[in-house]
């Protein structure tokens, strides 16, 4: 589990100015009408306490802030929307504010938006020492301080995104949500705007979502490594409770580590014991449960092929260079789909007795490449120039350049055989077939994906699937949506998502024709030289 080590061990939190100890004061001095207690106090547990200490005690040598980023990772039910209203208010009409504030709050969608301003809006209206100040205006998600000319505005990645806006502080809520074009130009937006003047915060305020290849994720990983200590950036401040993948999601401790307000009465114990009895009986709930209450970062689909965790470790280099200088046998997978998005092409080579190393090539077309990663709310740009997808030429996928490079890869290996499903692969099958290369039908229907499912399984579980760590594959197989039919057969299917699978069936494809062993590589090709290969 990953809990911040300094949250509940009582030591001391740097305060040279006193203005964590002037924050703290300041909170604890509201009110919050949702409190049933006497006088409606703002509740701030030991454990907010100490946050808020550690955004606003440190301080340069200068005075500055220190921490500039706040990366708030809490399961629901936690309270970390009281939270945020509260720092909310801080900058707005407390200590920390001064003249001219802007503070944005930004979420995936307008209703999830007002969760934050809504909050917000109800302190200050319950609260008379507030709401004499501030003008609350409702219709446009908007709090003003006229005599500072501050104000606090909620907006919506669904909605205009916020450029030429200068903010002091933004708070991005449930991150995880932020999903294509519109959410990641949102966070662009904001997160360039915050170097345009000194003392910006940013807070990233959010549950754990799944899948790797997207925004939050890019921006957890970071706050992950940091709490752990192998990065050092003092400017970044992660407070992340989180389940992770060796857990037992059965065990009490672990939801009262990943829940610091369980102690203090909520969320529910009652209702977390209800949810782990069904979560033993239901796939479904098990992922709600361990995504949403113990905050367990998920893998994308809803029903994985293999859990991520286990895949990764795979992540073991795949020696090229070795294996064209000792000449060993390989099989290949070619997986065409349609030509307007990803094509793959996956060389499998054996590793041991029972184990299987594997190379994919991607290809994209060049025109829009942007636009297509981002429709599937991926960076196929970065990994174009990263090498891991090939762009080609204009906007379909130049199946020369593919047809080419399985010519290269029978010219570097003995090539034994070059699966294709033939329903968008005729054409390429026919040419190759006429040089003499190793061609095979592999159909990707039942009788033929079961088998390479079941055996692509079995050396993923058992450590023996060695892929290089290839993030487009990776992301690939995280899209998986497993079908299974009466008998039990399973097979690769896109989902609701239409996300990518196109490398994990052009791997499963390979690794199937690698575990039959069967076909001879060629010597018919008119580039073949006798001295290079023996037999």
């Amino acid at each position: 589990m990953l809990v911040p080590a300094w949250i509940n061990d009582g030591s001391d939190i740097p305060d040279p100015l006193g203005y964590g100890e002037r924050a703290v004061a300041w909170l604890k001095r509201l009110k919050h009408p949702k409190n049933p207690a006497l006088g409606h106090p703002f509740q701030l547990d030991p454990w907010q306490e100490r946050t808020v200490r550690r955004i606003y005690g440190p301080r340069n040598p200068d005075g500055s802030r220190v921490v500039r980023r706040v990366v708030l990772l809490l399961p629901r039910g936690n309270r970390k929307t009281s939270l945020a209203a509260g720092l909310t208010l801080l900058h707005l009409v407390g200590p920390e504010k001064s003249p001219g504030n802007l503070i944005v709050s930004a979420a995936s969608a307008h209703e999830q938006a007002l969760e934050l301003f809504n909050e917000v809006a109800m302190v200050v209206q319950n609260d008379g020492r507030l709401s004499k100040h501030l003008s609350v205006r409702e219709y446009v998600s908007r709090i003003a301080f006229p005599r500072d000319r501050s104000r606090y505005v909620a907006v919506a990645s669904d909605g205009k995104v916020q450029h030429g806006k200068t903010p002091n502080v933004v708070i991005a809520d449930e991150l995880h949500a932020w999903e294509g074009r519109a959410g990641l130009r949102q966070w662009e937006a904001l997160d360039s705007a915050l170097v345009k003047v000194p003392g910006t915060l940013l807070i990233v305020a959010s549950t754990s979502g799944r899948g790797q290849e997207n925004l939050a994720w890019e921006t957890v990983s970071y706050a992950i490594k940091v709490q752990k200590g192998e990065i050092d950036d003092p400017a970044t401040l992660p407070v992340i409770f989180m389940a992770e993948a060796e857990d037992d999601y059965r065990d009490e401790a672990l939801w009262f580590a990943v829940n610091p307000g369980l102690q203090h009465g909520y969320p529910d114990l009652a209702g977390f014991r209800d949810k782990a009895r069904k979560a033993e009986h239901s796939p479904f709930e098990r992922d709600s449960f361990l995504q949403f209450n113990l905050n367990r970062w998920l893998d994308q689909s809803t029903s994985p092929f293999v859990e991520m965790h286990v895949y990764d470790r795979g992540a073991g280099e795949v020696d090229l260079d070795e294996l064209e200088m000792v000449q060993e046998p390989a099989w290949i997978g070619v997986d065409l789909s349609k030509n307007e998005d990803l094509t793959c092409v996956v060389a499998c080579w054996r590793d041991g007795d029972d184990g299987y190393q594997v190379r994919p090539w991607f290809f994209c077309p060049e025109d829009n490449l942007r636009a297509r990663g981002e429709r599937h709310g991926v960076d196929y740009v970065t990994w174009a120039e990263q090498g891991f997808i090939v762009p080609t030429p204009g906007n379909t996928v130049d199946l020369r350049a593919v047809e080419e490079h399985v010519r290269k890869l029978c010219a570097d290996f003995p090539v034994r055989e070059i699966a294709f499903d033939p329903t968008y692969g005729r054409h390429m099958m026919a040419s190759l077939n006429d040089d003499g290369l190793p061609v095979v039908e592999f159909r990707q229907g039942w009788v033929s994906m079961a088998p390479a499912v079941k055996e692509l399984e079995r050396a993923i579980l058992a450590g023996r699937f060695r892929h290089g760590g290839n993030p487009v594959l990776r992301w690939n197989f995280e899209n998986i949506q497993l079908h299974v039919d009466q008998a039990g057969n399973r097979s690769f299917h896109k989902g609701k998502s239409g996300n990518k699978i196109d490398g994990a069936v052009a791997a499963a494809m390979a690794v199937a024709r690698c575990a039959s062993g069967e076909g001879q590589y060629t010597t018919d090709a008119p580039w073949f030289d006798d001295d290079m290969w023996t037999a």
